[in-house]
């Protein structure tokens, strides 16, 4: 393979939102640290994405020292919400149909959020390490954990894919929805370098200071086809990706990851596939 190296770098502070481009992650065993350890809930406590409510694309996410979260949108003034107190009680939710265990945010940040959707919504938090979610036991190694990421800790994208993917577009029904930029497919590790597709075919990587597992390639949903800044849906890419990228029941862009050990990645890094 050619020499490929961390193109870019993305946390996302609340599962949904849009998030903040690092030059630094620290990763930790079930995901970069900071990453995905807040979202929303409805009032029944089932989990409230960008699959209900496209509009969660224009709001922004930045980290707050402590854990807390500072999120700006259209039309409102920023919120801040810290991280709920320790020994707080915990309450039920469920994520993907998944029983788990959060705790929730102040009361006038629910409303925040409630407000700018039009619905009842709450925020929550999830924060003991042994309230991560394990990981689906047919891709796990023992004790592997998640945070309130969709299902893996990490999701490698490469630009070469992206624009194999666009170039492909182009060529379809619809292709002045094209190109799509990378922030559809909401990525923690850009790698540029690669040959089109060459992800399909790794394993194991060494990125900075860590080896990853490569367990699974990332099935897509509606989410891809909302465009990040307007929260407008098209019907791209899925269109091209079920006609070229279709893995079994899936349409596939990209590859999660699991840490073998803790460590940092930055900018720049190389990546290296060892198998």
């Amino acid at each position: 393979m050619t020499s490929a190296w961390l193109a870019s770098l993305h946390l996302y502070p609340v599962k949904a939102l849009a998030g903040t481009e690092p030059e630094e992650l620290r990763v930790e065993p079930w995901g970069p640290a900071g990453d995905r350890r807040w979202m929303l809930t409805s009032p029944d406590g089932s989990q409230v994405t960008q699959r209900e409510h496209p509009r969660l694309a224009q709001a922004r996410a930045l980290p707050l020292p402590g854990g807390g979260v500072r999120v700006a949108a259209p039309g409102r003034e920023p919120l801040e919400a810290g991280v709920p107190p320790a020994g707080q009680d915990v309450v039920p939710v469920r994520l993907f149909g998944k029983k788990l265990e959060v705790a929730a945010a102040d009361a006038a940040s629910s409303e925040w959020f409630s407000e700018y959707l039009g619905t009842p919504v709450r925020l929550v938090h999830l924060d003991a390490p042994e309230r991560r979610r394990p990981l689906d036991p047919r891709f796990a190694r023992e004790g592997e954990t998640v945070s309130l990421a969709d299902g893996f800790p990490l999701l490698l994208t490469t630009v070469s894919s992206l624009d194999a993917l666009n170039s492909l577009i182009a060529q379809g029904d619809h292709a002045d929805e094209g190109p799509l930029p990378m922030n559809r497919f909401r990525p923690n590790l850009v790698v540029r370098g690669s040959a089109p597709w060459a992800e399909d075919g790794w394993e194991r990587l060494r990125i900075g200071e860590i080896v990853f597992r490569v367990v699974k390639p990332c099935g897509r949903c509606v989410v891809t086809t909302t465009d990040q800044s307007t929260g407008e849906r098209g019907k791209e890419p899925l269109r091209t990706l079920a006609r070229h990228r279709r893995f079994g029941d899936q349409l596939v862009f990209g590859q999660n990851l699991v840490p073998e050990h803790t460590g940092r990645v930055r900018s720049g890094d190389s990546v290296e596939v060892l198998a």
